[in-house]
């Protein structure tokens, strides 16, 4: 296979593991916890957090980006080119939808339906800007200054907490949107309101690079790195 081949298929199964972890995870809390919405969104969070630590260790090496907004920067930052890029968000999408397909599959629920949780206004627009803008520096800010081994700690922190401190939820993915409109459950977005969330994600995205550009000009060198470890704190 070759290396774009690999790179795909690997945002290929890390998407539809993720959004298997969002799906799955929330159709559990609903049913385990059917009248507390707080507690199924802690099972939802902490499932999904822990499932992007684990993804982005194992597919790291390959390609761990699970998100067409990070994979868009990344072009952006000269990191891929053109060609790479629509491949990978291909493949994105189609990994989110065939995990949301699984995800309802394993729960006994049709492999597909349409959601009927509307997600709509202002505020949770916002939420998703302000998640975007918060993933992207975290993800970039993390590689630029040299300590990529981290991205996965740093990632899943961030989206665990995200969950609870955006009005959104944190969605701040447009394949993992799209695959949440093919669900009726505890995690799923109506159709209507998806297209609305993925504008405002691409929104913070571009905000998120211009931030990522004006906190880390330039990505540190191994040697700075190195040095700036040495700096007592």
């Amino acid at each position: 296979m070759s290396v774009l081949g690999r790179k795909a298929a690997a945002e290929f199964v890390g998407t539809a593991f993720l959004v298997m972890a969002v799906v799955g995870s929330g159709v559990m809390a609903s049913r385990l916890s059917p009248n507390d919405a707080g507690l199924q969104l802690l099972q939802n969070s902490l499932a999904t957090g822990a499932a992007l630590v684990a993804l982005i260790v194992a597919l790291q090496p390959v390609s761990a980006s699970f998100n067409p907004v990070v994979t868009l920067v990344e072009r952006a930052l000269g990191l891929i080119d053109t060609g790479t890029a629509a491949a990978l968000i291909t493949a994105q999408v189609l990994g989110g939808l065939a995990g949301t397909v699984a995800a309802n599959l394993m729960f006994g629920l049709d492999a597909v339906t349409l959601s009927a949780h509307v997600r709509t206004g202002p505020a949770l627009w916002l939420g998703e800007v302000v998640a975007t803008v918060g993933l992207l520096v975290v993800i970039f800010g993390t590689v630029r200054s040299g300590r990529a081994d981290r991205v996965a700690f740093a990632v899943g922190g961030y989206i665990t907490a995200a969950y609870w401190f955006t009005s959104s939820t944190s969605f701040a993915n447009p394949a993992v949107t799209i695959a949440r409109t093919v669900t009726d459950s505890f995690a799923g977005i109506a159709p209507s309101s998806a297209p609305a969330f993925i504008l405002t994600q691409l929104l913070g995205g571009a905000a998120g690079y211009v931030l990522v550009r004006l906190l880390y000009p330039t990505p540190a060198t191994s040697a700075v790195v190195t040095a700036d470890r040495k700096v007592p704190a």
